[in-house]
């Protein structure tokens, strides 16, 4: 009875410290680490010591899975690049420097059981960096910490594997690289799979309720063989998430995608802020142990705080260069992107052309397609003109296209110095299909490249992401893992608490005031005119349809509510009466018509997506307006 009160006590507590956390302005993971330090010190309170394996493996994958469930995996793909520069070569450099630190004040420590240390402080913890998300870090920054907290558990658990089987043992470098690469690419087959398999068996099942409670097991099925054969059930989970998210708009209903939002939601609510009371909590006992074992606190205190310093001197030593490569890499696409319009412009041209002759067998040309390639400094650097529909086969909703050609297309290279031409020579297009892959590629190649300059990673950009790396929970769990023998345990765990601790407080307590200082935003100030254009390109969809079906025409009463069927999910128009003053049969038919625009706008929103016109925000917002639309409607059809 004592152990479900106090569980009823800590969820009250975690929803109070949330309503606090926004009134004082002050992040709740922080009022709750400082709650638990100040009930755990309380004479009458006993020490409290939880079993690691209760974060690792009952906490992590589901939090980690609904991260990346959550995560649009267009902006993943865009910052794969600092994201795994981040979560593996920053870890293993954090993990040696720190342990040879270590291993320097504290003799004692040998060297192996230093870089186990250091393994264990140096990875960011996606729950931690959740604070800087709530302060309204700006969307790709957020995605770069996002990405490199989900994936870096791997590298700093292998790591820390590695660091404690050299205490015993001799182990090669040689053998600690392919243990890695043999625990991430076993855990993206196994999660990848996983997560196809979810959406295939969810897909099957109607009731919403049923098929949240099957994703709940989802992280777990990913991560418990993967763990069992010795890869990373973490990354297991993770791409498990990716893959979900990646196709929940394809598999699952509207119902079954808003279920899932709002039960995961809850569970993130719950389990974050649980791990943060927990840290708190944990601090007495550690303090006991280390003063019984060392006659006092003060040493892992000032290893702890020289420890957190360290790793964010290395931090900021690697994410210079990073954001300078990175700013390079923009500049070669910012230079490049004028080949590739005009490039866009000719295969759509010759898509055109080639349709035409196929229609017409008898009409002559002026010589070889590829003859267009000699007049590519004088065309036109308007590619964009040029609209994919005009083209067969180009731009159709995938539902309508064909399968693609027996015989792989040749390979275009879209990457090169401007004035390579080899490079970025025009491929032959034999038919509609090889148009539609290579106009897909560019496009988005195009869109990348816009994306890379709308959202810079500049200097200001560059401290977010130094001070934004927080340790948190797993940094805590992590430590306590270490084995019972190890030499001054109590006091390594300790360290790696105030590490947790300090960082939380002091990284996630002036992140906030650090953002508004360099005075950087999240939002953008072209997101209104993305938007209307974005509505622009639905309403025309929408109109396609009704052309198309030729609905228009066997019920002419539609056309008085065209402004209601072509209307936009973000338009401020009142809806309430929609399909209002109908009779029954007219209002299914209203309803009918309304659905398969829906059904329209959505597969049309999915096609930019892949081409990434649009930011990942925009589109998010209008898929979600979709479903609560499309829900609607379920709602009045039961009436």
């Amino acid at each position: 009875m004592e152990e479900i009160l106090l569980v009823v006590v800590a969820v009250l507590g975690i929803a109070a410290a949330h309503v606090l956390g926004r009134k004082i302005r002050v992040a709740a993971p922080l009022i709750l680490v400082v709650a638990g330090v100040i009930v755990g010190v309380m004479p009458f309170v006993p020490a409290i010591e939880v079993d690691p394996e209760w974060i690792l493996v009952g906490v992590l994958p589901p939090l980690l899975y609904s991260a990346a469930v959550s995560m649009p995996t267009m902006d993943f793909r865009r910052d794969f690049g600092a994201i795994s520069a981040l979560s593996v070569l920053l870890v293993l450099v954090s993990a040696v420097i720190v342990g040879f630190f270590l291993h320097w004040v504290l003799p004692d420590v040998s060297l192996a059981t230093g870089i186990a240390l250091g393994a264990i402080v140096s990875p960011t913890d996606a729950v931690a960096t959740s604070i800087g998300k709530r302060l309204g870090v700006p969307a790709r920054v957020t995605a770069v910490l996002e990405g490199e907290s989900m994936l870096n558990d791997a590298t700093a658990l292998v790591l820390l594997r590695a660091a404690v089987a050299a205490t015993a043992a001799s182990i090669s470098f040689g053998g600690v690289a392919l243990n890695f690469v043999y625990a991430v690419v076993a855990a993206v087959v196994i999660g990848g799979a996983i997560g196809w398999l979810n959406l295939r068996v969810r897909a099957r099942v109607t009731d919403a309720t049923v098929n949240t409670v099957i994703s709940f097991t989802v992280p777990y099925l990913a991560y418990l063989p993967t763990e069992h054969i010795g890869a990373s059930g973490l990354v297991a989970a993770v791409t498990a998430g990716l893959v979900t998210g990646a196709g929940s708009v394809r598999y699952l209903t509207a119902q079954h995608r808003v279920s899932d939002t709002q039960n995961w939601r809850t569970v993130e609510f719950i389990a974050e802020g649980g791990v943060f009371l927990l840290m708190g909590l944990e601090l007495f006992g550690l303090v006991v142990d280390v003063h019984d074992d060392h006659g006092g606190v003060e040493t892992a205190l000032w290893i702890g705080l020289a420890a957190l310093g360290v790793t964010m001197v290395v931090r900021a030593a690697y994410v210079v260069p990073l954001i300078w490569w990175l700013d390079k890499v923009a500049q070669r696409g910012s230079a490049i992107r004028p080949y590739l319009e005009r490039m866009d412009s000719k295969i759509v041209r010759t898509a055109q052309k080639r349709a035409q002759e196929s229609a017409d067998p008898e009409t002559e040309t002026d010589g070889d397609t590829e003859g267009a390639e000699s007049d590519s400094r004088s065309s036109p650097e308007s590619g964009s003109s040029v609209r994919p529909e005009s083209v067969p086969g180009v731009g159709v909703p995938a539902r309508d296209r064909r399968p693609p050609p027996s015989r792989p297309p040749r390979r275009l290279r879209l990457r090169g110095r401007p004035g390579r031409r080899r490079e970025l020579r025009r491929p032959s297009i034999e038919n509609a299909d090889d148009a539609r892959h290579y106009v897909s590629r560019i496009r988005r190649r195009i869109a990348d490249i816009d994306y890379y300059r709308a959202a810079p990673l500049g200097p200001k950009e560059a401290s977010v992401v130094v001070w934004g790396g927080m340790r948190g929970v797993v940094t805590v769990a992590a430590a306590q893992t270490l084995p019972a023998d190890t030499p001054s345990r109590s006091l390594l765990v300790l360290t790696a608490f105030v590490v947790a601790a300090s960082s939380l407080i002091l990284q996630g307590g002036t992140l906030g005031w650090l953002i508004r200082r360099l005075g950087i935003t999240g939002a953008s100030d072209d997101a209104a005119d993305e938007r209307n254009r974005l509505h622009a390109e639905l309403v025309a969809s929408a109109q396609q349809v009704l052309i198309e079906s030729g609905i228009v025409d066997d019920y002419p009463w539609l056309k008085r509510r065209m402004p209601q069927l072509t209307r936009t999910p973000d338009d401020e128009e009142d809806s309430g009466g929609e399909g209002g003053g109908l009779g029954i049969a007219d209002r299914k038919t209203f309803e009918r018509a309304r659905r398969a625009i829906i059904a329209a706008q959505r597969e049309h929103l999915l096609a930019l997506r892949d081409q990434g016109t649009y930011t990942s925000a925009t589109l998010s917002r209008e898929l979600a307006q979709l479903d609560a639309e499309e829900i609607s409607l379920e709602m009045r059809a039961g009436e």
